[in-house]
């Protein structure tokens, strides 16, 4: 699968809101919400946004407020107008389940469908996803596959243990749990690697793993961090080997 060559010279001098960094040889901006720009192409990177996890939960007895999908919205509008993409990535889970799209309220859907329609929108698909090789319903917009590689990185939901190629995922929703002045204190994280960087939930109604969690750093391997994206600056943690 082919995709456009990295933006002109005139975006790339627009520097978006967050903290930026390194990675595979490309400048990244880290978001506080938990999204990643990646700024030679103008793309914007989410994963596990988890749509309608409140109403599946509700199926099953458990009640919870039914307002996640829109509260999830309303910061990726947020994010997308503060960075203004060429181009979305949601790196799998976008969906809790494969009865998401049949009970998304109409405006959720109508929401959904303009975004997709302001710029090229891909899913990538996950596990939590629609079976199928779709991960979202035609009827929402943009365009559906299983991963992608892109100037060299490779985008997926769940990271592979053997892969050497740069490579950035989402799926464990990785958060850092650190005791700051008697405080137990836990933030949505970003878990890189020399080849790996693994993306938090963006999701309003998500919970995390552990950033060191040895299901996590076996995957991301030496010299990892997590990094804590604030509006000014960017936090970086070592995790222990």
């Amino acid at each position: 699968m082919s995709y456009p060559a990295a933006v002109d010279e005139g975006i790339l001098k627009a520097t978006p809101p967050g903290p930026a960094f390194s990675f595979a040889g490309q400048n990244w901006h880290a978001l506080p919400q938990g999204a990643l720009f990646w700024r030679e192409r103008a793309a914007l990177i989410v994963a596990d946004l988890h749509f309608e996890k409140a109403s599946a939960f509700a199926r099953r007895g458990q009640m919870l407020p039914p307002y996640d999908s829109r509260a999830t919205l309303d910061a990726l509008e947020d994010v997308i107008a503060r960075t203004t993409p060429r181009e979305i990535w949601c790196l799998g889970d976008s969906f809790h389940d494969m009865g998401a799209h049949d009970r998304m309220m109409a405006e959720t859907r109508e929401r959904i469908v303009r975004l997709t329609a302001a710029c090229r929108w891909t899913w990538i698909t996950g596990n939590h996803d629609p079976q199928g090789g779709s991960a979202s319903d035609s009827s929402l917009g943009g365009e559906s596959i299983d991963e992608a590689l892109i100037d060299g990185v490779l985008l997926r939901h769940e990271a592979c243990p053997g892969e050497a190629r740069p490579e950035i995922s989402g799926h464990f929703h990785p958060k850092l749990r650190i005791n700051l002045r008697g405080r137990h204190i836990a933030r949505r994280c970003f878990v890189m690697g020399a080849r790996k960087l693994i993306v938090p939930a963006f999701g309003a109604l998500t919970g995390g793993l552990d950033a060191a969690s040895p299901v996590i750093t076996s995957l991301v391997g030496q010299e990892r961090e997590a990094l804590i994206a604030l509006e000014d600056r960017l936090l970086r943690f070592a995790l222990a080997k």
